[in-house]
């Protein structure tokens, strides 16, 4: 089995009672939103990428106004008829207020639209589960970092 390490870095960006998204397809093919980050290149800093993901997924420049979390997720993947993946995502999560740009979708990128959402219809959106771990961590600030039962 092989094996796969994942970095990345997101960010909450809350303001006038809404969330900024982005969506995404998943795996077959339906949209569901996502929190604006991604993928650490190499020799990369967290703080850098999600600096400059937020900027390419939404149009956004932000300041990073505190980390609020470190979350882990470890999963087997079965692609196709190839050997299984053991994937291993880190993702650090962000808080970030909006100082500049102007809001626009991501062109040939990894998401297609982004957009403003009320807090309150975030339960009622197509999401992946980072979502409402990024928005706990927003909500809660846990003194570690971590939210203990947040799901993998």
């Amino acid at each position: 089995m092989r094996q796969k390490l994942r970095v990345a870095a997101y960010a909450i960006c809350v303001r006038d009672g809404q969330i900024l998204l982005a969506r995404s397809p998943a795996q077959d093919g339906t949209p569901e939103w996502v929190v604006p980050g991604g993928g650490m290149e190499h020799g990369e800093d967290p703080y850098d990428t999600v600096r400059r993901e937020v900027e390419e997924e939404t149009g956004y420049r932000i300041e990073v106004t505190g980390l609020l979390g470190v979350n882990s997720s470890h999963r087997v993947f079965r692609n196709g008829f190839g050997p299984a993946v053991d994937h291993h995502g880190v993702r650090f999560v962000y808080e970030g207020r909006i100082i500049g740009g102007e809001l626009r979708n991501e062109v040939n990128g990894s998401t297609d639209l982004a957009a403003w959402h009320d807090l309150d219809a975030v339960p009622g959106l197509v999401r992946i589960s980072l979502v409402d771990i990024a928005l706990r961590m927003w909500r809660e600030r846990p003194v570690t970092g971590r939210l203990a039962d947040a799901p993998a």
